[in-house]
């Protein structure tokens, strides 16, 4: 008599709205509330990960039309990661002859802003700036490299999407990247990331929270620590934002203890 095993998730709650999104039936607005409520409901994404395993079960067994039918789904997969490499190498190349044939004239212009900005608008050094954004150390992300390309195109189209400044296309393009092909921890702190340049600051927390709090490798952590009091602070949140910051700058290996310590220095995070 074999062992018994663990009961494994109920899916019975969520079937419905599991296979709906599966199926790609959910409307955008609908897909993106049920990819934040996976993010936040431990039940629901370990229903959502028994379901996936489900359905991978029920294809093997069912034959060789079901075998059938998966060559055909990785020869689609095949496609459409194709076409995103395709995508993704034809935003980059576009983006560097842009830059090629703007390099000049853009730092000719960037000079001139800078001097006139300077002399018009010379800061009061006793009066500190006070935005956020002032003190904002951004994370880039990962290079999109040929190496990259090649392993993860729907994570290299996302990532240039989110450096070219086209933040709801790369939330969009996130959304589509597989947690197992890249890791959930990388994937929450990116949307967390690319929601904080978009000015939702909330909606930011929610993610970097996650990562910074729920055993993510130390690095990843560290930096979401960062990015997650900067949240707070594009919030509004100054309190939570103050207890943040201070805490990178008291952590001698946090890569953003320098600008943490800044901000804080300057005092601009108290009685706001």
């Amino acid at each position: 008599m074999s062992p018994s095993t663990p009961a494994g998730p109920d899916l019975r709650p969520y079937f419905d709205e599991l296979e709906r999104f599966a199926d790609g039936q959910m409307a955008p607005a609908e897909q993106e509330a049920f990819e934040l409520r996976l993010a936040q409901e431990e039940a629901l994404a370990d229903a959502h990960a028994a379901y996936e395993q489900l359905t991978a079960d029920l294809r093997w067994a069912a034959g060789h039309d079901t075998l059938r039918q998966r060559l055909q789904a990785l020869d689609e997969r095949m496609n459409e990661r194709g076409d995103a490499l395709a995508r993704t190498q034809s935003l980059v190349l576009r983006r560097q002859r842009r830059w090629a044939v703007l390099g000049t004239l853009g730092a000719v212009l960037l000079l001139a802003a800078g001097v006139a900005a300077w002399y018009f608008s010379r800061p009061n050094p006793a009066r500190p700036a006070r935005n956020w954004e002032a003190y904002y150390q951004p994370d880039p992300g990962p290079a999109v490299t040929p190496a990259l390309l090649h392993r993860h195109p729907l994570l290299s189209e996302a990532l240039d999407q989110y450096q070219s400044g086209h933040y709801p296309a790369a939330l969009h393009s996130l959304g589509r990247v597989s947690p197992a092909n890249v890791g959930a921890d990388t994937l929450l702190y990116l949307r967390g990331l690319i929601l904080l340049r978009q000015g939702q600051g909330a909606a930011a927390e929610l993610y970097l929270r996650r990562v910074s709090e729920t055993g993510a490798p130390p690095e990843l952590a560290r930096r979401a620590r960062y990015h997650l009091g900067m949240a707070h602070w594009q919030a509004r949140e100054m309190a939570p934002a103050r207890a943040a910051l201070r805490a990178v700058a008291a952590d001698s290996l946090n890569p953003y203890r320098a600008s943490a310590r800044q901000a804080v220095a300057a005092g601009v995070l108290e009685g706001q």
